[in-house]
């Protein structure tokens, strides 16, 4: 732990960072102002929805999204896949995943940071994450993607993302967040 001198001169240790609790952020999560459409836009140029959108190419080409990010990809999922999009010319990274609390979505969490980064940081790039309703999968990987790229805590992550999106990611989502968010906190104090 950080010892920390007060204006006193007393030497008080300082607390190791925290997340909320899974009670907090579920309490977090359920105050939310956000939609509850198909699409929704939650970031500059990053765009959270649904499979139906996913499978829209008209409205996808009307947000302009060059690059899409599926939460659920694969044969039993939503499989839409690059070679869905090869008219488009849009850049795609599909995630296997499950809504199940005991799916360990954490190993994507860099690597569907790095895309989403990549995405926002090409000229003119429009990110599109989804999975089947884009509440618990995709939302997890947009919050990581703040947390790790943009520098958030947990709780102002999701109440960026809830202030445009009703989102609700699973319990096991959360917990594993919540390592993340641990271990980011830990990572910047050195």
């Amino acid at each position: 732990m950080d010892t920390l001198v007060s204006r006193s001169g007393l030497t008080r240790r300082k607390k190791e960072y925290e997340p909320p609790t899974i009670s907090e952020l579920n309490r977090l999560l359920w105050t939310k102002p956000g939609g509850s459409g198909h699409v929704d836009h939650v970031w500059p140029n990053l765009h959270l929805g649904d499979a139906w959108t996913a499978r829209d190419k008209g409205t996808l080409r009307r947000l302009r999204i060059t690059h899409v990010l599926n939460a659920a990809d694969g044969k039993y999922n939503i499989n839409t896949g690059a070679t869905y999009y090869k008219d488009m010319g849009i850049h795609y990274y599909g995630v296997e995943a499950f809504d199940d609390p005991n799916f360990n979505l954490s190993p994507f969490f860099y690597p569907a940071a790095k895309f989403i980064r990549a995405g926002l940081n090409t000229l003119g790039g429009k990110v599109f994450v989804h999975c089947a309703m884009g509440i618990s999968r995709a939302a997890t990987l947009v919050l990581a993607y703040l947390m790790i790229c943009e520098k958030m805590t947990l709780a102002d992550a999701i109440k960026t993302v809830s202030a445009h999106r009703n989102i609700s990611p699973n319990n096991g989502f959360l917990s594993q967040l919540q390592e993340l968010d641990r271990a980011l906190m830990k990572e910047r104090r050195g």
